[in-house]
């Protein structure tokens, strides 16, 4: 074990690391990031004798830059491919926002027998784009922009992302980590601008709610209150209702990525939800 690729029936190559014994804990990253993100809490879970697992999202990281199946059915079956490539059983899968998206999608469509429980920090679901349905809504304006953003300059996009809103660095009084700007850039733009592109749609437009319905395995969901990407009362709050066995932790002040930046405390929480 250590990190490999496996290859998908779409024969997309997809990176993943997978390292200890234990208890499989399984890590989804958020766009556009990668399995890198999750550094804190795969040597923190390591230590504490786990198996923990993470892998790059097609188009994202070391995977495949994918043209094409940029969308949350491919994303779920993909970590349905890697699940029984590895054959995991009694699994806990922890999403971080785009990725607390595809634990869903997955759990409820291929996954429930194979998964103890799911954690969800600062995730897109139930639905994150304004409509009829949704008023509380993000407006689709926002991820238009994202989308012309990206198209006219990506490498400028992914300095601003993390300089402003993800990490709460446009605070004031915010303790600013230029390693940590610099390692949001990185992970970026290793992946595919296409497959970003993309996956704008797919986070944002995917309605998530009949998966979280299906969902009856022991829930955590955790939202900092200050998430200036995925607002809580739409996502957190919204999910812990719909899902049926779920723990609603909202923290004062976090910010969007505070997996990274209050990883202490967020690894803490874990910790104790996990050995529940």
């Amino acid at each position: 074990m250590g990190s490999n690729y496996i290859k998908t029936k779409d024969g997309v190559e997809i990176f993943y690391k997978d390292w200890g014994k234990g208890q499989p804990i399984v890590f989804s990253h958020g766009w556009p990031l990668s399995a890198d993100d999750w550094d804190a809490q795969m040597n923190f879970f390591l230590a504490h004798g786990y198996r923990v697992i993470a892998h790059d999202r097609r188009g994202h990281g070391r995977s495949t830059q994918t043209e094409s199946g940029n969308d949350m059915e491919h994303y779920a079956a993909d970590l349905a491919a890697l699940t029984e490539a590895l054959d995991l059983h009694d699994a806990i899968h922890v999403g971080h926002s785009t990725g607390g998206g595809e634990v869903a999608h997955y759990v409820a469509r291929h996954g429930l027998k194979r998964t103890a429980k799911i954690v969800l920090i600062s995730s897109v679901p139930p639905v994150m784009v304004k409509s009829k349905s949704n008023p509380e809504g993000t407006p689709i304006e926002v991820f238009d922009g994202f989308r012309q953003a990206l198209l006219a300059n990506r490498a400028q996009f992914y300095l601003d992302i993390p300089t402003g809103p993800f990490y709460g660095f446009n605070r004031p009084g915010a303790k600013v980590s230029q390693g940590t700007i610099w390692n949001w850039w990185r992970q970026g733009m290793m992946g595919g601008s296409k497959a970003h592109y993309d996956c704008i749609k797919a986070f944002s437009e995917t309605d998530f709610t009949d998966d979280l319905k299906k969902i009856d395995k022991p829930a955590l969901v955790m939202h900092g209150d200050d998430d200036q990407v995925v607002p809580y009362k739409d996502a957190g709050v919204k999910s812990a209702e719909i899902l049926k066995n779920a723990t609603l932790k909202i923290y004062p002040g976090f910010p969007h990525g505070a997996l990274t930046t209050e990883h202490e405390t967020i690894n803490a929480d874990l910790l104790e939800f996990i050995r529940k």
